[in-house]
């Protein structure tokens, strides 16, 4: 019997997370106006493009939001985590902006980076997490 140890996994990256949203539209004006996150992509599909994939990112990352209509239940209530070498910096950014639900200060808990929790208008949760310096120290 073949175990999940005997055979590597292929995967090697995460490359789209996927956050369940209300109103596909104001979503993307929360990520691209609010938080200045680009706009991979936005197409229709399915055969009478019925429905549709969104995906938005910050500058330069490989990693991608995808922002769906509610599939299952309700939406909201998923979270991600993105990086970045100037926490106190974004967050001063992102409070400068106004309109978005984030927490008044950055935080460092013991043994985790400095980081901080802002939520886009669905609940989802999106932590701003201090980059670890390359070898994972802090």
């Amino acid at each position: 019997m073949t175990t999940p140890t005997d055979t590597p996994t292929t995967v090697n990256n995460i490359g789209v997370v996927m956050f369940t949203v209300s109103d596909v539209d104001a979503s993307i004006a929360f990520y691209r106006d609010r938080l200045g996150w680009e706009v991979r992509g936005d197409m229709s599909f399915g055969e009478n493009g019925e429905n549709r994939w969104v995906e938005v990112a910050p500058p330069g990352s490989v990693a991608r939001l995808a922002l769906n209509p509610s599939m299952f239940d309700e939406p909201g209530g998923t979270s991600i985590g993105v990086e970045t070498t100037d926490v106190v910096g974004e967050h001063r950014r992102l409070s400068a902006i106004g309109g978005i639900d984030l927490e008044p200060e950055p935080m460092r808990t013991p043994g985790a980076p400095l980081m901080f929790m802002l939520r886009d208008p669905d609940q989802n949760v999106v932590v701003v997490v201090e980059a670890l310096p390359a070898g994972g120290g802090s």
